[in-house]
């Protein structure tokens, strides 16, 4: 993906184009919880979407794990209970309302100090008739954790619910704070089990099919990670998502930027190396037009060759306003030859941006596949013993 900036004869962009931020690029989607409505607005800003959930939330009519911690937490009382997510919170409630333990679990956690990670645990927490008495000021389960030993645990009891992903770290610090801990998990993450879909995203992303592949849990991270490690593909799928490599051999086909809804999301992916993008506030909305002003400031391509106007967008090219199909290696070549801004660039500069080593005669295949999918193939023009460039646009 390009970082370039457009260059300063680029025509600007038509409403049309404004209204569909997304238009023509590409999108991976591994969640699984509000995937439909991460798709459904990923797709009304013009995005193409490739959804492979990684991981879903396991039923919880035959959960006996929770009805066990449930009532775990209504014989020990705790003095200090701590609330992550909203969805856990609800869930946890209505598990226990489903397996006759709702009124004591209510009672007990009346007579506790509720402390939670966010506005929406907060908000669950409200919902069920009960307060708090304390939120973390970054919405992170380290800062509510800090909240928590700040306000005194030793000797107490503290029962924290967790979501899919259990912090040990956080849950260690407690311990050595002097607490004694209870977890309770009202959902629990297991394999999606939808066929090849997520091999097949990870390929994507090897072959810089995909512009940006978002995530909106740590256990999804985890999973495709797994996954693509499972596949023999691991080192490959690490280095196209690293932003400051460009292969394997550290040349060639730009990366593939990943996406998550926040630090702990995110946790995961730093520690194989990664740098997401993490919008400021963590919320799915906040994440999406994090995604779309990127997209437009580095993803977007646009120049004038000769009578005709080129755009690139992600994996797809129009000229003139005209969708034209392009293998990755010719697109990749022809965004070298636009970032140029009419420039030349020699054989080894293009077989670098093609990642193909010296491999000259697979630059002249690539050129010649190029051309004639382009309307007019005088666009790309060969400088005699020096390379090729874009024809200059017409004056």
């Amino acid at each position: 993906m390009s970082e370039t900036p457009q260059h300063p004869s680029t025509p600007p962009a038509s409403t049309g184009q404004l209204a569909q931020p997304l238009r023509g690029f590409r999108i991976g989607v591994t969640a699984h919880r509000r995937a439909g409505d991460l798709i459904e607005a990923l797709e009304r800003k013009g995005a193409t979407v490739m959804h492979a959930p990684a991981l879903k939330i396991a039923p919880v009519e035959d959960d006996e794990a929770l009805r066990t911690e449930t009532a775990a937490v209504i014989t020990a009382a705790p003095d200090i209970v701590m609330v992550t997510t909203a969805y856990g919170m609800r869930r946890w409630i209505e598990a226990a309302d489903a397996a006759g333990q709702g009124e004591d679990l209510l009672a007990t956690l009346a007579t506790s100090s509720i402390y939670v990670r966010g506005p929406k645990a907060r908000g669950a927490v409200r919902a069920a008739g009960l307060d708090d008495d304390g939120i973390s000021s970054d919405e992170t389960t380290a800062t509510l954790t800090d909240l928590v030993i700040d306000a005194g645990v030793e000797g107490k009891t503290v029962a924290v619910q967790v979501h899919g992903y259990t912090d040990v770290a956080a849950l260690e610090r407690l311990r050595q704070a002097g607490a004694t801990v209870l977890t309770v998990t009202p959902y629990r993450w297991v394999n999606a089990e939808d066929g090849d879909k997520l091999p097949q995203l990870i390929e994507a992303v090897i072959n810089r099919e995909i512009d940006v592949l978002t995530f909106t849990s740590a256990p999804a991270v985890d999973a495709v990670l797994s996954t693509a490690d499972a596949l023999g593909r691991g080192a490959e799928f690490r280095h196209a998502l690293r932003r400051d490599d460009r292969s394997p051999s550290g040349e060639g086909l730009g990366s593939v930027v990943s996406a998550a809804v926040g630090p702990v999301t995110a946790a995961p992916l730093v520690h194989a190396g990664i740098t997401p993008l993490i919008p400021e506030r963590f919320r799915m909305g906040a994440l999406i037009r994090l995604v779309c002003e990127y997209l437009e400031n580095t993803g977007a391509l646009r120049v004038q060759s000769g009578g005709s106007v080129l755009e690139i967008r992600g994996q797809s090219l129009s000229v003139d306003g005209i969708p034209l199909a392009l293998a990755p290696a010719p697109l990749q070549l022809l965004k070298a030859l636009m970032e140029a801004g009419g420039t030349i660039r020699s054989h080894a500069e293009l077989l670098t941006a093609m990642g193909v080593g010296d491999a000259d005669h697979a630059l002249h295949m690539t050129i010649s596949r190029l051309r004639a999918a382009l309307p007019d193939p005088t666009i790309v023009e060969t400088v005699l013993k020096r390379g090729y460039r874009l024809r200059p646009p017409r004056i």
